[in-house]
């Protein structure tokens, strides 16, 4: 089996920072401060979240929503992302619709940093109309994703915001999908290679942003991150597991839209456009309710995750 390892990933992307002009900083925020109710001064995020109103949500659609179910029960649900890597995204949905992560394995638990998971077979024959080279779908144009900035600084790049419901960094000229905890990325080896999609990973603690345009993301989990963050770390190289008995068996990994109906999952994200995401945003930045004593008026794009729930 050919493993994907990430390798020299640390050494070889370098962490560069980036200066920022002051309209760059409070574009963002000034808007959303002058949409936000007069209770968010004393709500803490959660509290807003808890009491978003429902057109504050939207349903993710089942046709980009993955359930894996490991071999003891645990469910995590990955919403797909298309728009920033649509090759490698319809290659997952093809691997998930030919069954090829069913009995497959998480193999590698490191901690601070990823849990990855492959295909039962690496040497099984592909699904039909799978590309073996995808392209390098590390970032796209930002014309059309509606990016808007945080308004705060980012250290890795020279604007940091949210594009088409995810948490992006910029250029001004390109976006692409921040390596914040629970993303969804494609493993590789040393480029050209960019992976096909049948080895997976998911950013599980501080993110590891410096992995920023230099792998694809196609996804994030919303529900079932903490079954992963969980998981026993590695002892070998990179957390890999030394011994195969160490690995967690997947049962098996679906599209949720191939699934009857009546069984299919109601989970939700936040809509960012939305008041009470403007509210969640502020409070996350300069923290207010009674618990704090100094707000730090000051938050990172990973610091900000999209809310998401599941609706049973």
């Amino acid at each position: 089996m050919k493993t994907r390892l990430f390798r020299n990933s640390l050494s070889a992307c370098g962490i560069v920072g980036h200066h920022h002009s002051m309209h760059a900083r409070f574009v963002f925020l000034s808007l959303i401060l002058f949409s936000v109710p007069a209770h968010a001064a004393v709500s803490s995020p959660s509290e807003i979240v808890a009491h978003a109103p429902q057109s504050a949500w939207r349903k993710v659609a089942p046709d980009r929503l993955l359930l894996m179910t490991t071999a003891d029960g645990k469910r995590i649900m990955i919403e797909l992302a298309p728009e920033f890597a649509p090759v490698h995204v319809a290659n997952v949905v093809r691997l998930a619709r030919a069954h090829a992560w069913d009995d497959g394995a998480v193999i590698r638990v490191q901690d601070n940093y990823v849990v990855q998971w492959r295909v039962r077979d690496e040497k099984a024959a592909l699904p039909r109309g799978f590309v073996e080279h995808p392209p390098a779908e590390y970032d796209r144009p930002v014309p059309g994703t509606g990016f808007r900035s945080l308004g705060y600084p980012d250290s890795y790049a020279p604007m940091a915001g949210i594009a088409a419901g995810w948490g992006v960094g910029s250029d001004g000229k390109r976006i692409w999908p921040a390596q914040c905890y629970g993303a969804v990325g494609v493993a590789r080896d040393m480029p050209p290679d960019t992976g096909d999609g049948r080895e997976l990973y998911v950013v599980n603690g501080e993110a590891p942003r410096q992995l920023d345009r230099n792998l694809a993301v196609v996804g994030r989990v919303l529900v079932g991150m903490e079954e992963l963050a969980a998981l026993p770390r590695g002892t070998g190289p990179l957390g890999f597991y030394t011994d195969a008995r160490q690995n967690i068996q997947i049962k098996n990994v679906m599209l949720v839209a191939d699934l009857p109906l009546a069984e299919q999952p109601n989970v939700q994200t936040m809509r960012t456009e939305s008041h009470s995401f403007g509210a969640y945003v502020a409070a996350r930045a300069a923290r207010k309710d009674p618990f704090f004593v100094h707000a730090a008026r000051g938050v990172a794009l990973c610091n900000v995750p999209i809310p998401s729930r599941e609706i049973r």
